[in-house]
Protein backbone atom coordinates (compact mmCIF):
# COMPACT_ATOMS: atom_id res chain seq x y z
CA UNK A 1 0.00 0.00 0.00
CA UNK A 2 1.05 3.28 -0.39
CA UNK A 3 2.91 4.84 2.28
CA UNK A 4 1.54 8.85 3.49
CA UNK A 5 4.28 11.76 3.19
CA UNK A 6 5.52 13.52 6.18
CA UNK A 7 4.06 16.63 6.38
CA UNK A 8 6.26 19.49 7.20
CA UNK A 9 5.22 22.42 9.79
CA UNK A 10 3.91 25.29 8.81
CA UNK A 11 7.14 27.29 8.54
CA UNK A 12 8.72 24.58 6.87
CA UNK A 13 6.53 24.13 4.04
CA UNK A 14 6.97 24.64 0.12
CA UNK A 15 6.90 28.32 -0.58
CA UNK A 16 4.42 27.70 -2.87
CA UNK A 17 1.77 26.39 -0.96
CA UNK A 18 1.20 29.86 0.04
CA UNK A 19 2.06 31.37 -3.79
CA UNK A 20 -1.32 31.00 -5.11
CA UNK A 21 -4.08 29.31 -5.58
CA UNK A 22 -6.67 28.28 -3.01
CA UNK A 23 -6.17 26.44 0.58
CA UNK A 24 -8.41 24.13 2.78
CA UNK A 25 -7.65 24.27 6.41
CA UNK A 26 -8.85 20.73 7.84
CA UNK A 27 -8.97 19.77 11.72
CA UNK A 28 -6.01 17.82 12.76
CA UNK A 29 -7.66 14.63 14.91
CA UNK A 30 -5.24 13.56 17.63
CA UNK A 31 -5.54 9.59 17.13
CA UNK A 32 -3.77 6.91 15.35
CA UNK A 33 -3.09 6.78 11.27
CA UNK A 34 -4.88 4.56 9.83
CA UNK A 35 -4.76 3.17 6.06
CA UNK A 36 -6.42 0.76 3.71
CA UNK A 37 -7.06 -0.52 0.52
CA UNK A 38 -9.74 -3.13 -0.91
CA UNK A 39 -8.51 -6.14 -2.33
CA UNK A 40 -10.07 -7.91 -5.23
CA UNK A 41 -11.54 -10.45 -2.80
CA UNK A 42 -13.49 -7.66 -1.35
CA UNK A 43 -11.63 -8.43 2.09
CA UNK A 44 -9.75 -5.15 3.59
CA UNK A 45 -6.16 -4.43 4.11
CA UNK A 46 -5.52 -2.29 6.94
CA UNK A 47 -1.99 -0.24 7.78
CA UNK A 48 -0.97 2.32 9.82
CA UNK A 49 2.23 4.75 8.85
CA UNK A 50 4.82 2.08 8.89
CA UNK A 51 3.30 -1.39 8.93
CA UNK A 52 0.64 -3.30 6.77
CA UNK A 53 -1.30 -5.65 8.88
CA UNK A 54 -1.78 -8.88 6.70
CA UNK A 55 -3.52 -10.74 10.20
CA UNK A 56 -5.92 -9.24 11.70
CA UNK A 57 -4.66 -10.30 15.01
CA UNK A 58 -1.87 -7.99 14.41
CA UNK A 59 -4.24 -4.58 14.50
CA UNK A 60 -3.27 -2.58 17.95
CA UNK A 61 -6.58 -3.12 19.99
CA UNK A 62 -7.45 0.60 19.98
CA UNK A 63 -7.46 1.09 16.29
CA UNK A 64 -10.01 -2.19 16.50
CA UNK A 65 -13.32 -0.18 16.37
CA UNK A 66 -12.10 1.80 14.01
CA UNK A 67 -11.26 -1.06 11.78
CA UNK A 68 -14.66 -2.66 12.81
CA UNK A 69 -16.28 0.68 11.47
CA UNK A 70 -14.70 0.58 8.11
CA UNK A 71 -15.55 -2.86 7.39
CA UNK A 72 -19.08 -2.67 8.52
CA UNK A 73 -20.06 1.42 6.56
CA UNK A 74 -17.36 0.96 3.62
CA UNK A 75 -19.61 1.02 0.21
CA UNK A 76 -17.42 -2.12 -1.66
CA UNK A 77 -19.62 -1.83 -4.57
CA UNK A 78 -19.27 1.99 -5.07
CA UNK A 79 -16.00 1.56 -4.54
CA UNK A 80 -15.52 -0.93 -7.34
CA UNK A 81 -18.10 1.17 -10.21
CA UNK A 82 -15.91 4.08 -9.29
CA UNK A 83 -12.52 2.50 -10.26
CA UNK A 84 -11.23 0.08 -13.14
CA UNK A 85 -9.47 -1.61 -10.03
CA UNK A 86 -10.19 -1.12 -6.80
CA UNK A 87 -6.84 -2.25 -5.60
CA UNK A 88 -5.24 1.40 -7.59
CA UNK A 89 -7.07 3.25 -4.31
CA UNK A 90 -5.31 3.53 -0.72
CA UNK A 91 -8.16 5.53 1.52
CA UNK A 92 -6.18 7.40 4.84
CA UNK A 93 -7.90 8.57 7.27
CA UNK A 94 -7.44 8.78 11.41
CA UNK A 95 -8.52 6.09 13.88
CA UNK A 96 -9.81 8.32 16.76
CA UNK A 97 -8.62 6.77 20.30
CA UNK A 98 -7.80 8.16 23.38
CA UNK A 99 -4.23 10.38 22.99
CA UNK A 100 -4.19 13.38 25.13
CA UNK A 101 -7.77 14.83 23.98
CA UNK A 102 -10.71 13.41 25.57
CA UNK A 103 -13.02 14.39 22.68
CA UNK A 104 -17.29 13.51 22.89
CA UNK A 105 -16.67 9.33 21.99
CA UNK A 106 -20.16 9.44 21.33
CA UNK A 107 -20.26 11.91 19.03
CA UNK A 108 -16.91 11.40 17.10
CA UNK A 109 -16.67 8.94 14.18
CA UNK A 110 -14.65 5.95 14.86
CA UNK A 111 -12.71 6.88 11.33
CA UNK A 112 -12.01 10.23 9.76
CA UNK A 113 -10.34 10.29 5.86
CA UNK A 114 -8.31 12.99 5.32
CA UNK A 115 -6.43 11.67 2.14
CA UNK A 116 -6.98 9.48 -0.65
CA UNK A 117 -4.01 7.81 -3.15
CA UNK A 118 -5.16 6.85 -6.62
CA UNK A 119 -2.23 4.84 -8.52
CA UNK A 120 -3.43 4.95 -11.97
CA UNK A 121 -2.92 9.16 -11.34
CA UNK A 122 0.14 8.31 -9.64
CA UNK A 123 -1.03 11.12 -7.31
CA UNK A 124 -3.42 12.47 -4.40
CA UNK A 125 -7.09 13.57 -5.05
CA UNK A 126 -7.72 17.10 -4.16
CA UNK A 127 -9.23 18.30 -0.95
CA UNK A 128 -12.24 18.74 -2.33
CA UNK A 129 -12.57 15.31 -4.47
CA UNK A 130 -11.38 13.60 -1.22
CA UNK A 131 -14.23 14.56 0.83
CA UNK A 132 -17.23 13.64 -1.73
CA UNK A 133 -15.34 10.56 -1.98
CA UNK A 134 -15.08 9.09 1.73
CA UNK A 135 -19.02 10.79 1.81
CA UNK A 136 -19.93 8.50 -1.66
CA UNK A 137 -18.14 5.15 0.39
CA UNK A 138 -19.70 5.41 3.40
CA UNK A 139 -17.29 7.09 5.53
CA UNK A 140 -16.95 10.32 7.50
CA UNK A 141 -14.24 12.69 6.07
CA UNK A 142 -11.96 14.92 8.35
CA UNK A 143 -14.04 17.95 8.94
CA UNK A 144 -13.16 21.11 7.16
CA UNK A 145 -12.58 24.21 8.83
CA UNK A 146 -12.73 26.56 5.58
CA UNK A 147 -12.74 26.04 2.25
CA UNK A 148 -10.96 27.92 -0.83
CA UNK A 149 -8.81 30.34 1.23
CA UNK A 150 -7.04 32.48 -1.15
CA UNK A 151 -3.64 31.19 -0.11
CA UNK A 152 -1.89 35.16 -0.54
CA UNK A 153 -4.13 35.96 2.00
CA UNK A 154 -3.52 33.51 4.43
CA UNK A 155 -0.65 33.93 7.02
CA UNK A 156 -0.02 30.91 9.39
CA UNK A 157 2.20 33.32 12.07
CA UNK A 158 -0.99 34.98 12.70
CA UNK A 159 -3.61 32.13 12.33
CA UNK A 160 -5.29 31.25 15.66
CA UNK A 161 -6.36 27.93 15.65
CA UNK A 162 -10.19 27.33 16.16
CA UNK A 163 -12.28 24.92 18.31
CA UNK A 164 -12.36 21.65 18.17
CA UNK A 165 -15.81 20.35 16.24
CA UNK A 166 -15.46 17.06 18.35
CA UNK A 167 -15.15 18.37 21.78
CA UNK A 168 -15.56 21.72 24.04
CA UNK A 169 -11.57 22.60 23.39
CA UNK A 170 -8.99 23.63 21.22
CA UNK A 171 -8.63 21.86 18.05
CA UNK A 172 -5.32 19.57 17.78
CA UNK A 173 -3.92 21.55 14.94
CA UNK A 174 -5.05 22.23 11.47
CA UNK A 175 -3.49 20.64 8.51
CA UNK A 176 -3.12 23.22 5.07
CA UNK A 177 -3.64 21.99 2.02
CA UNK A 178 -3.77 23.27 -1.81
CA UNK A 179 -5.44 21.40 -4.77
CA UNK A 180 -1.52 20.29 -6.36
CA UNK A 181 -0.89 18.02 -3.35
CA UNK A 182 1.02 20.31 -0.82
CA UNK A 183 0.36 20.31 2.53
CA UNK A 184 1.74 21.73 5.88
CA UNK A 185 0.46 21.53 9.66
CA UNK A 186 0.06 24.14 12.33
CA UNK A 187 0.28 21.89 15.57
CA UNK A 188 -1.61 23.61 18.46
CA UNK A 189 0.89 24.84 20.76
CA UNK A 190 -0.47 23.17 24.24
CA UNK A 191 -0.30 19.70 22.40
CA UNK A 192 3.44 21.08 21.68
CA UNK A 193 4.09 21.75 25.14
CA UNK A 194 3.09 18.48 26.66
CA UNK A 195 5.39 17.12 23.99
CA UNK A 196 8.04 18.76 25.29
CA UNK A 197 7.27 18.09 28.87
CA UNK A 198 7.10 14.66 28.51
CA UNK A 199 10.38 14.62 26.29
CA UNK A 200 11.89 16.53 29.45
CA UNK A 201 11.00 13.98 31.44
CA UNK A 202 12.23 11.27 29.83
CA UNK A 203 9.34 9.52 29.84
CA UNK A 204 8.46 6.49 27.80
CA UNK A 205 5.50 7.17 24.97
CA UNK A 206 4.03 5.31 22.35
CA UNK A 207 4.84 6.97 18.82
CA UNK A 208 1.12 6.53 16.54
CA UNK A 209 1.39 8.92 13.45
CA UNK A 210 -1.21 11.50 12.78
CA UNK A 211 -2.17 13.18 10.37
CA UNK A 212 0.67 15.83 10.43
CA UNK A 213 3.27 12.95 10.29
CA UNK A 214 4.82 13.79 13.38
CA UNK A 215 5.32 10.97 16.33
CA UNK A 216 2.51 11.72 18.96
CA UNK A 217 2.31 10.36 22.46
CA UNK A 218 -0.55 9.14 24.09
CA UNK A 219 -0.34 10.74 27.35
CA UNK A 220 -2.76 10.70 30.04
CA UNK A 221 -3.58 14.37 29.05
CA UNK A 222 -6.82 16.24 28.66
CA UNK A 223 -7.59 19.72 26.89
CA UNK A 224 -10.57 21.16 28.31
CA UNK A 225 -11.61 24.35 27.06
CA UNK A 226 -9.14 26.53 27.37
CA UNK A 227 -7.62 24.98 30.55
CA UNK A 228 -4.00 24.12 30.52
CA UNK A 229 -3.55 20.05 29.52
CA UNK A 230 -3.07 17.69 32.56
CA UNK A 231 -1.23 14.56 33.17
CA UNK A 232 -3.15 11.92 35.41
CA UNK A 233 -5.70 8.96 35.09
CA UNK A 234 -7.52 8.36 31.42
CA UNK A 235 -10.08 11.05 32.23
CA UNK A 236 -7.96 13.85 33.92
CA UNK A 237 -8.67 12.27 37.53
CA UNK A 238 -5.21 11.32 38.87
CA UNK A 239 -6.74 9.74 42.09
CA UNK A 240 -9.59 7.34 40.03
CA UNK A 241 -8.43 3.83 39.98
CA UNK A 242 -8.92 1.25 37.08
CA UNK A 243 -12.08 -0.59 38.33
CA UNK A 244 -14.16 2.65 38.60
CA UNK A 245 -13.05 4.08 35.40
CA UNK A 246 -13.96 0.68 34.14
CA UNK A 247 -17.50 0.54 35.92
CA UNK A 248 -18.16 4.27 34.73
CA UNK A 249 -17.19 3.29 30.53
CA UNK A 250 -18.94 -0.41 31.46
CA UNK A 251 -22.25 0.71 32.74
CA UNK A 252 -25.72 -0.95 32.35
CA UNK A 253 -26.26 1.86 29.73
CA UNK A 254 -23.54 1.27 27.72
CA UNK A 255 -24.29 -2.18 27.51
CA UNK A 256 -28.11 -1.28 25.99
CA UNK A 257 -26.69 0.86 23.32
CA UNK A 258 -24.35 -1.59 22.44
CA UNK A 259 -27.19 -4.51 22.78
CA UNK A 260 -29.29 -2.37 20.66
CA UNK A 261 -27.01 -1.58 17.68
CA UNK A 262 -25.92 -5.03 17.88
CA UNK A 263 -29.89 -6.04 17.16
CA UNK A 264 -30.35 -3.37 14.66
CA UNK A 265 -28.17 -4.93 12.63
CA UNK A 266 -29.77 -8.39 12.61
CA UNK A 267 -26.94 -9.28 14.71
CA UNK A 268 -27.75 -12.30 17.52
CA UNK A 269 -26.63 -10.39 21.05
CA UNK A 270 -24.70 -12.60 22.46
CA UNK A 271 -21.83 -12.58 25.64
CA UNK A 272 -19.68 -12.61 22.87
CA UNK A 273 -20.41 -9.92 20.71
CA UNK A 274 -21.40 -8.14 23.56
CA UNK A 275 -17.76 -8.36 24.96
CA UNK A 276 -16.35 -7.67 21.80
CA UNK A 277 -17.93 -4.76 20.96
CA UNK A 278 -17.59 -2.99 24.63
CA UNK A 279 -14.56 -4.22 25.25
CA UNK A 280 -13.42 -2.40 21.38
CA UNK A 281 -15.00 1.30 23.13
CA UNK A 282 -13.05 0.94 26.10
CA UNK A 283 -9.82 0.46 24.55
CA UNK A 284 -10.73 3.20 22.45
CA UNK A 285 -11.78 6.16 25.22
CA UNK A 286 -9.32 4.69 27.76
CA UNK A 287 -5.57 4.72 28.54
CA UNK A 288 -5.07 2.15 30.87
CA UNK A 289 -4.19 -0.46 29.00
CA UNK A 290 -1.80 1.53 26.78
CA UNK A 291 2.00 0.19 26.28
CA UNK A 292 4.13 3.31 27.98
CA UNK A 293 2.35 3.90 31.32
CA UNK A 294 3.80 1.62 33.47
CA UNK A 295 0.66 -0.88 32.16
CA UNK A 296 1.41 -4.24 29.83
CA UNK A 297 0.65 -3.26 27.01
CA UNK A 298 -1.73 -4.48 24.11
CA UNK A 299 0.83 -7.27 23.75
CA UNK A 300 0.43 -8.08 27.58
CA UNK A 301 3.95 -7.31 27.95
CA UNK A 302 5.70 -5.01 30.57
CA UNK A 303 6.29 -1.23 29.25
CA UNK A 304 8.63 -0.65 32.10
CA UNK A 305 9.32 3.42 32.26
CA UNK A 306 7.94 5.59 34.85
CA UNK A 307 4.22 4.56 34.18
CA UNK A 308 1.34 4.08 36.20
CA UNK A 309 1.47 1.13 38.19
CA UNK A 310 -2.15 0.56 38.69
CA UNK A 311 -2.33 0.01 34.79
CA UNK A 312 -4.13 -3.52 33.40
CA UNK A 313 -3.61 -5.73 30.74
CA UNK A 314 -6.20 -6.18 28.06
CA UNK A 315 -6.89 -9.84 29.03
CA UNK A 316 -8.12 -8.35 32.76
CA UNK A 317 -10.30 -5.50 31.01
CA UNK A 318 -12.02 -8.28 28.76
CA UNK A 319 -12.57 -10.41 31.85
CA UNK A 320 -13.98 -7.46 33.69
CA UNK A 321 -16.70 -6.53 30.73
CA UNK A 322 -17.52 -10.26 30.09
CA UNK A 323 -18.56 -10.99 33.63
CA UNK A 324 -20.61 -7.21 33.34
CA UNK A 325 -22.17 -8.65 29.80
CA UNK A 326 -23.18 -11.61 31.04
CA UNK A 327 -24.49 -10.43 34.44
CA UNK A 328 -26.51 -7.81 31.86
CA UNK A 329 -27.73 -10.40 29.46
CA UNK A 330 -28.41 -13.32 32.20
Amino acid sequence: MKEYPSIPRAEDAPDRLLEGGHLWLLEKIDGGHLRMQLRESGLIRFGDRNRVYEDAEEIPVEYRHAVRHVRENLDREALRAAVDDVEDVVLFGEATYRNAIDYEWDRIPPFLGFDVWSDEAGAFRPPDAVESIFEALGLDPVNAIEREVRARDFDPGSYAIPKSEWYDGPAAGVVIRNKSGDRAAMVHPKLEAIDASEASEGSETTGTSNAAGEAETTGETETSGESTPSRGSSDGSPEERPDEVIGRYVSDDRLERTATRIAERGEPVTVEALTERVLERVLRETTLHREGHGGRGTDGRSSGGAGRADAISCEELRDTVTERAVRFLG
